[in-house]
C-alpha cells in the first residue's frame, strides 16, 4: 500500500484548485493507465512530470458551470485570461494561461486528443465555453513541455480534459446563484444519462447554462474611469476627452466643448471628460448550451469501436460606451457663427469628435457553433500490445455582431455636400441619424481534420523490469477565416478598415517514446527509471524538425522520490498568426497628454516561424512513514523560450517613442521604426503587429502539502499549493523586462507568490469545504520609472475565502450551497490599470457570490 500511495502522491500533486475526492483503496482499480504526458500505459501512476489531479466531485464542490472557473484559479496560472470579467475584447471567450506565458503556449486536450481551436473569429486558442463541466470525470493538468509527446503548443504545459465514458444511470443538476449586490444571475441545469450493454457502453449529456450581467456603474470600485491629478496626489472621477455634444479643435490651438443647446465653450479637463464606464459591463452574460455524447462498442475479442461527439452554442454579449468618432470638416457659413467668437473663421479645418451618446451604447454579440466528434478502433495484440487508429474532426463557425456603429464616410460626405450640419445638435439626434446607422457583422471560423495511428507495449524485460515504448504517425490539417463586415473591409466605418483572414496548413508527424526501467530493489534505488521520447514534423508553412524528451524517476524508497524532465518544445505560429488582416484595437496607454485609449493596429506575419523552447523540470515527492496520510512535493520549473510570437506591449512603445511632452523619441531604433506611431489632435496611432520579437523566461517553484486524515469520526483532506515565481523576463530589440512581481494594463499579472489553501470534511450524511486563495502584492509595470508620481504605483496583497457545504437527503439527492469571496474582498486600484480601475485578468470584480444547487440521481 506505501507503493500505491506514494504513486497516487505524484499524481495528485497538486490540489490548489478544488478538493479531491476522499482517500479510497485504488490499488485494484489502477492497471494501465495513460498520465497526462506520456503515451506509454503503466501500472502505476508514477511520471516524470507534475501533474495536477482535478476530480468532477472537487469541481461540483466549488459551485462552477463553467471550467474556466476552476482552471484560472490555480497557482500555475498567470497573465491575461478572458473570463466573464474582461468586457473590452473578450469575445466572450474563456481561456487558461498556464505560467503566464499565454494562452496560445497552453496545450488543450480532450480524452488525451487535441481540441479544436474555438470562439469567434480565426480563433487560435481553445474557448473552454466549449467544454462540458457535467460531463468531466477528471482534469489533469500537466505543467511541464511536452512538444516531443503532443506537438505543437505544449510549451508551458497540458490541459487534458477527461470526460465520462463508463457513467450508469442517471444524474440531474440544478443551480442558481446571484452576487451579493443582487445582479450576475446565474442559472445552470445539466443531465447526463448513461447504460452498459454486453458489448459496450454510452454516456450522454446535456447542459444549459445562463449567465446575467453586472455594470462598473454598480460598483464603487468601477462606477467611473478614474484620473490621477497633481502629479498623481489626487484621484478623480475622469473619462475621455471625445464627449457628448462634440470636442472641437481650432486651428488657432483652442478646444471647444458643445452642449446639448447648441452653445460652444472652452473645453474643461476637469469637468467635460466623459463616464465611458457608466454603461461598460463589469460582468458579461452568457447562454450556452452543450450536448455530449460517448459510445464504446466491442468488435471484437481484441478491438473496440470508440465515438465521441461535442456540439456547443453560445450566445455572449459585451457592452461599451457609445461609440467615438472623429473626422475632420472646413467651416462654412452655413454651419453658423457660433465658433467665430472662440476666433475660428470660415475656411478653417475643424477637428471634430463626438460620443455617440445620442443613439446608444455599442452592442456587442457573438453567436459561436463547435462541433468536435472522434471515430476510432482500438485493441490490444496477442503480445498484449495496445494500438488504435482514430479520426479528429472539428469545426468552429462564429458571428459577431456589433449594433449602434456609425457610418462616418457617408456622414462626412454629406457634411460636404452641405446636407448634414455637424455643429448643430439637432443634426445628431437619433431620428435624423438613422440613416448612418449600422450593425456591423462579422463571420469566422475554423477546422481542424486529424489522422493518427499509434502502437505500445513491452518490448522486452530488462533486469530491473520491462521496456516499454510508444509510437504512432499523424496528419493534421488546419485552416482558419475571418470575414469582416462589407463597411469595416472596405474602411467606410470611422474605424481604418479591417482586412479579412483566411489561410491553412498540414502537418506530418512521427513520434516515439521509451520508458526505461534501470534499476529495482537495490540499496538507494527502489526503482529508477528513465524515460525519453522524440518527434519530428513536417509543416507545410515553414518546413521541417524535431523535439525531444528526457525523464527520470528515482525513488530512493517508500517514502521518497526524486523526478525531473529535461525537453525541448515548439509553438507553430498559427493561422490567424500567419494570414491575419491588419484590424484596429483600442487599447489602454498611460500618457500624461495622449488620450487613454490609443488606435493599435494589429494583425498577422506570413513570415512567422515557430517559437522555441527549451525546459526544465526537478522535484521531489516525500511521503513520510511517521504521518500517515501527509505528502509533499517539490518542483522546480525553468522554460526558456526563443523566436517568441508576441506583439509588443503597448505602454512601452509609448513609453519608449513619446516623451513626456507628446514627442516622438528614439524612432531610429527597431521598435518604434516597426510602431511607426503618429499623434494627432492627443491621440496615439502606432502599429503592432505580429513578430518573432524575442525571448522569454520564466522559472520558479511550485510546493503542494496534503494531508489525508480521520479524526472525530469524520474524513478530513487538507490541502496546500503554493507557487513562487523567481524570474519572468520579456526581451524584445535587444531589451529585456522582468516582470516578475509586476502587474500591468493589458498582459495580467506575474505575482511572487499565489497560494490556495483547501480544507475538506465529511460524514456519512454532510460535507463542508474552505478554501482560501492568496495573491501577493505587486508593482505597477506603468510606474517602475517614476514611482513618485503615482497615486497607486502597487497593490497589496489580497486573500479571498470561499466556502460551500452539501447535505446528503438520501442516496439519491444531494442539496449544495456555497459563498465564493466570503468577504466581499474589492479590487484593488493601481495606476496604470486595465479596466474597471483595476485588473479583471486577476482579480474578482464581481463580488461576494452566492449559489444554491441540487443533484438528483435515478
Amino acid at each position: 500500500m506505501r507503493k500505491t500511495a506514494l504513486s497516487i502522491a505524484i499524481a495528485l500533486s497538486t490540489t490548489a484548485t478544488a478538493v479531491p475526492v476522499f482517500a479510497q483503496d485504488t490499488a485494484t482499480k489502477i492497471e494501465k493507465i495513460e498520465v497526462t504526458g506520456s503515451r506509454i500505459k503503466r501500472a502505476d501512476m508514477e511520471t516524470a512530470s507534475p501533474v495536477t489531479f482535478i476530480g468532477a466531485d472537487a469541481i461540483q464542490a466549488s459551485g462552477a458551470v463553467t471550467i474556466d472557473d476552476v482552471l484560472q484559479d490555480i497557482t500555475a496560472a498567470a497573465g491575461a485570461m478572458t473570463n466573464p470579467g474582461v468586457n473590452n475584447g473578450s469575445g466572450g471567450n474563456a481561456s487558461i494561461n498556464l505560467r503566464g506565458l499565454g494562452s496560445q503556449r497552453t496545450l488543450v486536450l480532450v480524452n488525451g486528443r487535441r481540441m479544436i481551436n474555438s470562439g469567434t473569429g480565426a480563433a487560435s486558442t481553445v474557448d473552454l465555453n466549449t467544454i462540458p463541466v457535467a460531463m468531466i470525470k477528471h482534469i489533469e493538468v500537466l505543467k511541464d513541455g511536452a512538444s516531443a509527446v503532443y506537438g505543437t503548443d505544449a510549451v508551458a504545459g497540458v490541459v487534458n480534459i477527461i470526460l465520462k465514458d463508463d457513467f450508469e444511470g442517471a444524474e440531474l443538476n440544478a443551480q442558481t446563484g446571484i452576487s451579493g449586490e443582487g445582479d450576475a444571475e446565474q442559472h445552470n441545469v445539466d443531465l447526463t444519462v448513461g447504460t452498459s450493454f454486453d458489448r459496450g457502453n454510452m454516456v450522454f449529456g446535456i447542459q444549459y447554462m445562463e449567465r446575467g450581467s453586472a455594470s462598473q456603474a454598480d460598483r464603487d470600485f468601477s462606477k467611473c474611469p478614474i484620473t490621477e491629478t497633481d502629479n498623481g496626489s489626487k484621484l478623480t472621477c475622469g473619462g475621455s476627452t471625445i464627449t457628448p455634444n462634440g470636442h472641437l479643435y481650432l486651428e488657432n490651438g483652442k478646444e471647444l466643448q458643445g452642449d446639448k443647446d447648441g452653445n460652444y465653450a472652452e473645453y474643461n479637463p476637469a469637468t467635460d471628460p466623459y463616464n465611458y464606464a457608466a454603461e461598460s459591463y463589469l460582468y458579461t452574460p452568457m447562454q450556452r448550451l452543450n450536448i455530449t455524447g460517448n459510445l464504446n462498442y466491442e468488435l471484437n475479442d481484441n478491438a473496440t469501436l470508440f465515438t465521441e461527439a461535442m456540439y456547443s452554442k453560445r450566445w455572449s454579449e459585451q457592452q461599451m460606451a457609445a461609440q467615438p468618432v472623429w473626422f475632420d470638416f472646413t467651416y462654412t457659413e452655413a454651419m453658423g457663427d457660433d465658433l467665430l467668437e472662440h476666433g475660428a473663421e470660415y475656411g478653417d479645418t475643424i477637428h471634430y469628435r463626438r460620443r455617440m451618446t445620442d443613439t446608444g451604447t455599442r452592442d456587442f454579440a457573438q453567436v459561436v457553433d463547435t462541433v468536435r466528434t472522434v471515430v476510432g478502433v482500438e485493441g490490444l495484440l496477442s503480445n498484449d500490445w495496445s494500438w488504435d487508429v482514430a479520426v479528429n474532426f472539428g469545426r468552429n463557425d462564429s458571428v459577431d455582431k456589433l449594433s449602434n456603429l456609425h457610418n462616418i464616410g457617408s456622414l462626412t460626405e454629406d457634411i460636404e455636400l452641405g446636407n448634414f450640419n455637424p455643429l448643430d445638435q439637432s443634426s445628431w439626434s437619433a431620428d435624423n441619424m438613422t440613416d448612418y446607422i449600422y450593425t456591423e457583422q462579422n463571420t469566422g471560423g475554423s477546422q481542424m481534420l486529424n489522422l493518427s495511428a499509434s502502437l505500445a507495449g513491452e518490448l522486452f524485460e530488462l533486469p530491473a523490469g520491462y521496456l516499454g515504448f510508444a509510437t504512432g504517425v499523424e496528419k493534421r490539417t488546419e485552416k482558419a477565416w475571418y470575414t469582416p463586415d462589407s463597411l469595416t473591409s472596405q474602411g467606410l466605418a470611422n474605424d481604418p478598415k479591417v482586412e479579412p483572414t483566411s489561410g491553412s496548413y498540414d502537418v506530418n508527424e512521427a513520434f516515439i517514446e521509451f520508458a526505461i526501467p534501470v534499476l529495482a530493489d537495490v540499496p538507494f534505488a527502489q526503482n529508477l527509471d528513465l524515460s525519453a521520447a522524440v518527434r519530428a514534423f513536417d509543416y507545410s508553412s515553414f518546413g521541417s524538425d524535431s523535439t525531444w524528451k528526457l525523464g527520470f524517476t528515482w525513488k530512493l524508497n517508500d517514502q521518497l522520490m526524486f523526478r525531473g524532465v529535461k525537453s525541448t518544445a515548439f509553438r507553430a505560429p498559427t493561422v490567424d498568426e500567419l494570414y491575419g488582416g491588419k484590424s484596429p484595437s483600442f487599447e489602454q496607454i498611460s500618457h500624461p497628454l495622449l488620450d487613454s485609449q490609443a488606435e493599435v493596429i494589429v494583425g498577422g506575419n506570413a513570415n512567422l516561424t515557430p517559437e522555441e523552447a527549451d525546459t526544465l523540470t526537478f522535484g521531489l515527492v516525500y511521503e513520510p512513514s511517521f504521518i500517515e496520510g501527509l505528502s509533499l512535493t517539490v518542483d522546480y520549473y525553468d522554460i526558456a523560450i526563443t523566436n517568441a510570437i508576441s506583439e509588443v506591449n503597448n505602454q512601452y512603445i509609448v513609453d519608449n517613442c513619446v516623451d513626456s511632452s507628446g514627442n516622438l523619441i528614439n524612432q531610429g531604433s527597431a521598435v518604434c521604426q516597426s510602431a511607426n506611431i503618429q499623434i494627432a489632435n492627443g491621440k496615439a496611432t502606432f502599429n503592432n503587429q505580429l513578430q518573432n520579437i524575442g525571448d522569454e523566461t520564466t522559472q520558479g517553484y511550485d510546493i503542494n502539502i496534503a494531508y489525508n486524515f480521520e479524526a472525530m469520526g469524520l474524513n478530513w483532506r487538507a490541502g496546500l499549493d503554493t507557487s513562487i515565481l523567481n524570474e519572468r523576463t520579456i526581451t524584445m530589440a535587444g531589451e529585456t523586462i522582468d516582470y516578475t512581481g509586476l502587474i500591468t494594463s493589458g498582459l495580467g499579472s506575474y505575482a511572487d507568490i499565489k497560494s490556495s489553501f483547501n480544507l475538506a470534511v465529511k460524514s456519512d450524511v454532510w460535507a463542508a469545504n474552505y478554501k482560501v486563495r492568496y495573491l501577493s502584492s505587486m508593482d505597477s509595470f506603468a510606474c517602475l520609472d517614476n514611482p513618485s508620481s503615482c497615486y497607486a504605483p502597487s497593490v497589496p496583497s489580497i486573500v479571498y475565502h470561499d466556502i460551500s457545504g452539501s447535505y446528503f437527503v438520501n442516496d439519491s439527492m444531494k442539496l449544495t450551497a456555497g459563498i465564493n469571496n466570503l468577504f466581499d474582498k474589492q479590487p484593488p486600484y493601481y495606476t496604470g490599470n486595465n479596466d474597471s480601475n483595476t485588473d479583471p485578468y486577476t482579480y474578482d470584480t464581481l463580488g461576494r457570490y452566492v449559489y444554491a444547487g441540487m443533484n438528483i440521481k435515478f
